[in-house]
């Protein structure tokens, strides 16, 4: 009976054995690769690194890193100077690291997450080497660094990335035109660099694009009409560049775009009226620029704007009556343009200030002080 007994407990025991996964130990040229990036970073402050020695497991002791635990390969880096992890709290402001980004990180081909960010002072080039040995690489997140230089010109091998996020940097020349084969992409932010020349005119082929944030840049030429194929885009933001030429009707008709900010360019032309009858826009910014015309008056029952701003522009004729029938405007600036005539009476404008309407030609009426 008790041979039976043990005889029992071994099968147990050796089928938990077999049963169990037991995660494969960081790859050794990972260890050496992670040891490079961090020979090329400082971070005096909150002792990020600490945990990076090459006596310790890299998969399971170091901070900021994850594996494959089949095969022990390094899959992501998660380097965040703001966010809401213990060491980043514990410290009690945001983080601060120097150095550079080494091309150390490109030998970690089993990458898909890459995030060095918001640590305000590290400079130098994104590595070139990114686009040609990281295939696997879903997120790209270098922004809020002092990163200068130019995008890798071959960005678009990266076919499987849905986010690329290199905002708040110093990175200078053109946007690739390779950009337009990332055909996964949902999410793009250049904002606040220093990046010129056109936008690719085949931007549209984006077609997974969500979102598009290149404001702050002194990109030039016009706005691709080909944006008009990206129909998942709910934010786009070209505001604080050189852009010039019309505004694309058919950015009116981007069946979930909810933000547009297109201020701070030199666009000219009318104001599509698509764009103010779309009841899926709630944010329409296209002040400081110079459009002309009159401002359509398409506006109807199911027009909902937390802000709309046409300020500093060339418009010109009335304020459109129709305004009075919208369901809600948080925020509306129609100041510094040509308009005239009497200002519309309505609940909507009951709370207005004259801020909204003043610097035109020739407006009167409540809330203005000039009376018609």
């Amino acid at each position: 009976m008790a041979t039976k007994t043990i005889s029992f407990i071994l099968l147990a025991l050796s089928t938990t054995i077999i049963g169990t996964t037991v995660a494969a130990a960081c790859s050794s040229s990972d260890q050496a690769a992670l040891l490079s990036l961090k020979g090329a970073l400082s971070e005096p402050y909150m002792g990020i690194f600490n945990t990076w020695t090459a006596s310790t497991e890299c998969c399971t002791k170091w901070y900021g890193i994850s594996c494959d635990p089949t095969n022990g390969r390094v899959t992501g880096i998660n380097l965040r100077g703001e966010s809401e992890d213990p060491v980043i709290q514990k410290a009690g402001k945001a983080g601060y690291m120097t150095g550079s980004i080494s091309e150390a990180v490109c030998k970690l081909d089993g990458l898909s997450s890459l995030v060095i960010a918001d640590w305000k002072a590290i400079t130098g080039t994104i590595p070139s080497c990114i686009p040609s040995t990281l295939s696997n690489l879903h997120l790209l997140d270098l922004t809020g660094n002092r990163l200068t230089g130019s995008l890798p010109v071959d960005i678009g091998s990266l076919s499987r990335l849905t986010v690329l996020n290199v905002a708040d940097n110093l990175i200078t020349g053109l946007i690739p035109e390779s950009i337009i084969n990332l055909k996964s992409l949902t999410h793009l932010d250049l904002r606040n660099n220093r990046l010129s020349g056109p936008l690719p005119s085949g931007f549209g082929q984006l077609g997974k694009l969500s979102r598009a944030l290149l404001g702050r840049n002194q990109i030039t030429g016009s706005i691709p009409v080909s944006i008009g194929n990206l129909h998942r885009l709910a934010d786009l933001d070209l505001s604080l560049n050189q852009l010039t030429g019309s505004i694309p009707d058919q950015l009116g008709q981007l069946p979930v775009l909810s933000s547009l900010n297109l201020d701070g360019n030199r666009l000219s032309g009318s104001i599509p009226a698509r764009l103010l009858s779309s009841t899926g826009i709630n944010i329409l910014n296209v002040s400081r620029n110079s459009l002309q015309g009159e401002i359509p008056n398409v506006f109807g029952k199911n027009s909902y704007f937390t802000l709309l701003d046409l300020s500093y522009n060339n418009l010109k004729g009335a304020v459109p009556k129709s305004l009075v029938s919208t369901r809600y405007i948080g925020h509306l600036d129609l100041s510094h343009n040509h308009l005239c005539g009497k200002i519309p009476v309505g609940s909507l404008f009951d709370l207005l200030s004259a801020d909204t309407f003043i610097g035109n030609d020739c407006l009167c009426g409540l809330p203005l002080l000039t009376t018609c």
